[in-house]
Order: C-alpha cells, then structure tokens, then sequence
C-alpha cells in the first residue's frame, strides 16, 4: 500500500483512519472476525500496529466506527438517490436496489454476533444508526400508503418483510455478476414491490390501489 501523505497533520490523521477502516473493512469481507486482529489490520493498511491503537483501543471499538461509519455513508448515499424519485413504490426500488448492493459489498457481522464481541453501550450506539435507516425505510412505506400505492398495513410488518427478502436474497446475489446479477436484484426488487402488494400499469408504472383494502385482503 503506498505512504499515506497529506498537506497537514489533521488531513493526515483522517486518511491514516480511513486506511484503517478500509483494512479493517477487507479483511472483514475476505476473512470474517473471527480471529482478526490489529495486527492483521495494521499489516494490511501498510501501517504500525501501535498506530492503529493511537485510533482504536480495540477491536470492538474499531468495528463499531466501521459500522458507523459505513451506515452514515449509505445513508447518505441512499437519501441522494431517494431524492431523485418521487413516487413511493419507485423510491422502495431504489432503497431495495441499494441495499442488496451494500449488503453483498461489505460484510459485518449479524446482529447477535454483534452485540456478543461489543459493551452494551457501544452496541446502542450501533442500534441508534439502523434506526436511522429503519426511519427512512418506515416514512417511503407510510408514504405508499398514504397515497394508494400501498394497501393498509402496519409499518413494522411491511419493514420485516422488505428486510426478510433481502437477507434471504444476498448469499445468492454475492455469486453472481453482470446481467444475471442485475437480472436477480430486479427480480427482488420486483417480488417485494408486489409482495407488500403494489400495482403497475402496462408500462410498468406504479398505479392507486382502488378502494384501500388491507394487506391481507390482497395476498388472500
């Protein structure tokens, strides 16, 4: 990995952080936490093993600035493509769409590996970003309803269900590539905007829902 340099020492203690954070990321992905040590991640980002210490007191503390740090980006991220759509049943495509990409791309560890490794206060800090992302995924299906797009139903039991199809999706997803891949996420993309029971017209367009029912009024 080439020397890290930067035009002053502010600048250059981000881009040593963000090195980490990008070794500590790879590694993740390519070898899962289970042994990983700061070693590894020192080695890896072509720095010190002391350096990464004068950042992170341990690996729990490294994984959670990670995990922030990498929600806070795709939520970001997320919020700028939502802000291109307008109708509700387009926006959950996009949010689908970006999340089977996040997912496939990176690789923390579930939640009850989690909150095993990690305190109890590091693990809250945690849970207050995915509520962040829960909120953004809870407002694009409130919104669907509100406007016909979506039959009546709780929040909650729509979230578990977008989120259920997608972890179930990813494993497959991280397979292939090109146009089967793509192929694949717009066949996900396709059974959850149907599956919390969306319409289209001939053109693919997403249409009212005529009379507002229920949820399980449509799937029956």
């Amino acid at each position: 990995m080439p020397r890290i340099t930067a035009s002053s020492n502010a600048a250059q203690r981000e881009n040593t952080q963000n090195a980490i954070l990008r070794s500590f990321g790879d590694l993740l992905y390519t070898r899962g936490l289970t042994g990983l040590t700061m070693t590894h991640v020192a080695k890896n980002a072509g720095i010190g093993r002391t350096a990464v210490y004068n950042y992170f007191a341990d690996m729990g503390e490294l994984l959670v600035a990670y995990a922030l740090d990498e929600t806070e980006r795709f939520i970001n991220d997320l919020r700028t493509e939502l802000a291109r759509v307008d109708n509700p049943v387009d926006q959950l495509a996009v949010y689908v769409r970006l999340q089977i990409e996040d997912m496939s791309r990176r690789h923390l560890p579930p939640g009850p590996t989690m909150r095993s490794v990690l305190s109890p206060e590091s693990f809250e800090k945690l849970g207050h970003h995915v509520g962040e992302l829960q909120a953004v995924l809870a407002q694009i299906l409130r919104s669907a309803i509100e406007q016909g797009y979506l039959p009546e139903a709780d929040i909650g039991d729509l979230a578990r269900l977008v989120h259920g199809s997608l972890s179930s999706a990813t494993d497959r997803g991280q397979l292939e590539d090109g146009e089967t891949r793509t192929a694949r996420v717009e066949q996900i993309v396709t059974f959850v905007q149907r599956g919390l029971g969306a319409r289209f017209d001939d053109a693919g367009r997403p249409v009212p829902i005529q009379g507002r029912p229920r949820l399980e009024q449509i799937a029956s």
